[in-house]
């Protein structure tokens, strides 16, 4: 999300930097280059107006002019005024974990789900259901109220299945009304904490939609009333929120699609057209793949300073302790393995996308243009888990007695050619050494992961 608005504000910046000094006719100069890409990434005019307005107000100051680096001090205003626009943070009501999904103190807790048809309701209802259950430790119950849309119902039970999350039974010809009572009811006879009542969407918003949601809303009386919004859709995205926010009346907003959306219009004008913040992000499309949405850290992704933070975090949930430590050991007597280094690309794969990982650290333009000029994706780790699970445990102990021979033999089984098993093998002699340094420093989780995929970015 926001790589076009990444590289536009990031060769506005490298001007600025450029000049050391700065007149006022400089950053007027860049605020206008700075609005045109804002623009261009779809943000809402008025959004833009309020924003440039803003920075120019507190960078058009002698205490910035006359500064030792006014240029950075600029880009500080900037990233300030993008988290004024993006949202502060988690609500009030936010649990004490740092969810920023409310939950009634008496249960059950209702979070109704709304949206038009396609916004990925039905998935992000199964990966909110999945979040509270996994990291809040909460007994979540799943209905679906859409008795309109072909197997709506059966696709919510499907998604149940496989998160290991109770989804209600249908009943043939109930109605919404009727459903929303009996989930309720169950929930409160069967101890459930959260109740996700997934609505039926429209293909746009009419009267009837509207009507049955409040009604919904009306006997449920949620915590959350939860927008799902298509990132990808831009303004169309806003408009929507706008008028869900009036006429029904939201509580927050979770964005899906966010990782195909290079522009990024939708996620910075939400909060100041609705004043309901963004809560979650549709970042893939695993059950995992819904993220917190943290101002902070989206405003430092925007300017290229990346979200370390967010790195360490999907890290953590993929490598325990115990292994951390495990490995950090073996780092330290250099025993670095193959064995090793595909457990490693495995946990890698499960944080998400290459790109997406690489996009969180600092300078992630200019990383993804080395991997670009690498020809590094998400094939690379498949290639190399394949290579390495063709040998032999003595080769993966040993990887001295892979001969010309041994190399053929693991190309073909592997469906790669013996050119890029030699490459791995070479990666892999970088990444052992590298590790055995890192362990030399107390590095563990990923700091003593990324060597593994980044050794040619070196």
């Amino acid at each position: 999300m926001f790589e076009n608005l990444t590289d536009s504000l990031g060769g506005i910046f490298d001007k600025l930097r450029k000049r050391g000094s700065l007149r006022e006719s400089d950053i007027e100069t860049a605020l206008r280059e700075v609005r045109i890409a804002l623009l261009e990434a779809d943000v809402a005019v008025d959004v833009v107006k309020d924003l440039v307005a803003a920075v120019r107000a507190k960078s058009l100051v002698q205490s910035i002019l006359k500064s030792v680096t006014p240029s950075q001090m600029v880009v500080k205003v900037v990233h300030d005024e993008l988290i004024n626009v993006l949202g502060n943070g988690p609500s009030d009501g936010s649990l004490s974990d740092g969810s920023s999904i409310n939950i009634s103190a008496n249960p059950p807790s209702a979070i109704l789900m709304v949206g038009l048809q396609g916004s990925g309701k039905t998935t992000t209802t199964a990966k909110l259901a999945k979040r509270l259950t996994e990291r809040n430790r909460k007994k979540v119950l799943m209905a679906s109220l859409d008795v309109y849309r072909p197997a709506a119902q059966q696709q919510l039970a499907t998604l149940g299945d496989q998160i290991q999350v109770r989804c209600l039974a249908s009943v043939l010809g109930e109605k919404p009304i009727a459903i929303t009572k009996r989930a309720m009811q169950n929930a409160r006879l069967e101890g459930f904490d959260v109740v996700l009542l997934d609505t039926a969407g429209r293909l746009h918003i009419d009267k009837d939609l509207m009507t049955e949601v409040a009604d919904i809303r009306d006997i449920a009386s949620p915590d959350e009333t939860l927008l799902i919004s298509d990132a990808m859709t831009g303004q169309d995205a806003v408009n929507v929120a706008r008028e869900f926010n009036e006429k029904i009346g939201i509580s927050g907003i979770i964005l899906t699609r966010v990782d195909g959306d290079a522009r990024g219009g939708a996620a910075l004008s939400m909060r100041s057209v609705t004043g309901k913040p963004i809560k979650l992000m549709g970042v893939g499309e695993k059950m995992e793949a819904l993220d917190e949405f943290n101002a902070e850290r989206i405003a430092g992704s925007i300017l290229g300073m990346g979200d370390v933070v967010g790195l360490v975090e999907k890290a953590q949930q993929v490598v325990n302790e115990e292994d951390a430590e495990r490995m950090a050991k073996k780092m330290l007597k250099g025993q670095f393995t193959l064995d090793d280094m595909v457990k490693q690309l495995g946990q890698i794969r499960q944080m998400g996308s290459l790109e997406g990982l690489m996009g969180m650290l600092p300078g992630a333009q200019n990383v993804k243009q080395q991997m670009t000029a690498h020809n590094m994706d998400d094939t690379v780790i498949t290639h190399q888990e394949a290579i390495i699970r063709a040998m032999t445990k003595a080769e993966r102990r040993n990887p001295k007695i892979l001969n010309g021979s041994r190399r053929r033999r693991i190309a073909l089984g592997s469906g790669t050619s013996v050119q890029q098993v030699n490459r791995m093998l070479k990666q892999f002699k970088q990444v052992s050494s590298m590790m055995k340094k890192a362990g030399k420093k107390g590095n563990r989780g990923i700091a003593g992961m990324m060597p593994t995929i980044m050794p040619g970015l070196r």
